[in-house]
């Protein structure tokens, strides 16, 4: 069953892709993207992902209910779903904004969750073919290779910490005491590129403030089944029928992770 259901979701998003992300990829004109809200966009391309994707999952697994962004956004009641016995989470195009001004990364990501919990996640770089999985209990893998997390190895662990919707006295918080003890690296803005760079060795942690499902279901799930940790700040499970909550980290080791987590608790 896993074998079967990562070939059909893989060809979709492939396929997806290559008709709606890729096409409109550096041909968008200005009645193409919209402010879905402050620091947030919407393209075309976005919404034209997710009803392709939206309709592939529906034939893969007809009795899994569909949260997919856009719709979630046009009708909050969706959310409640996140909590069935099955349930398709879509992020049709993630990294709009990289998208929407021409330039990477952005990607595709999808999970299955059950009664909250992601059981199977895929992460999909339209643009090298880079495509992660990890299915609960089997571990993570790239490109059909089993991927171990490995730490960058640097002297002082690479930190991506994103403060896009941290408050400011959380954010001048965080660069005092926190930052001083990473090596910091920009944000991607783009969860898609974010958690394997946490599992390939190029970021050792990342903290996340917003945490909706369709950002970080898939990558909790692959960066927990490498060997890593990605779990909310005091080492609960990300549930995706919470995912209003915040606070994340996501961390190459649980090593990592702890330090990370015990450096918060001192804010």
């Amino acid at each position: 069953m896993t074998r079967a259901l990562d070939t059909a979701v893989a060809a979709l998003m492939r396929d997806t892709a290559e008709k709606t992300l890729l096409k409109h990829y550096q041909r968008l004109g200005t009645d193409a993207v919209t402010n879905k809200a402050a620091d947030d966009v919407v393209t075309i391309a976005d919404t034209e992902s997710e009803v392709m994707l939206a309709e592939g999952l529906a034939k893969i697994l007809p009795e899994a209910a569909i949260v997919g962004e856009e719709a979630a956004h046009a009708d909050p009641a969706i959310f409640e779903r996140l909590s069935d016995s099955l349930c398709w989470i879509i992020d049709p195009l993630d990294g709009t904004n990289n998208y929407a001004v021409g330039k990477p990364p952005f990607g595709i990501l999808i999970a299955l969750a059950e009664k909250g919990e992601a059981v199977a996640g895929w992460i999909y770089d339209p643009l090298t073919g880079r495509l992660c999985t990890a299915h609960r209990g089997q571990g993570a893998w790239v490109n059909g290779e089993r991927l171990t997390a490995r730490t960058s190895g640097a002297s002082k662990p690479i930190a991506a910490i994103s403060l896009v919707f941290v408050d400011k006295s959380k954010r001048a918080a965080l660069m005092e005491h926190i930052a001083p003890h990473y090596t910091l690296v920009d944000i991607p803005r783009c969860a898609a590129e974010q958690y394997p760079r946490i599992g390939l060795g190029q970021n050792d942690v990342s903290l996340f403030e917003r945490t909706f499902a369709w950002d970080h279901a898939a990558g909790v799930l692959f960066l927990n089944e490498a060997g890593g940790k990605a779990a909310r700040p005091d080492g609960s499970p990300y549930r995706v029928d919470r995912h209003l909550e915040p606070g994340l980290i996501g961390a190459a080791s649980p090593a990592l992770f702890d330090d990370m987590a015990e450096r918060l608790t001192r804010l």
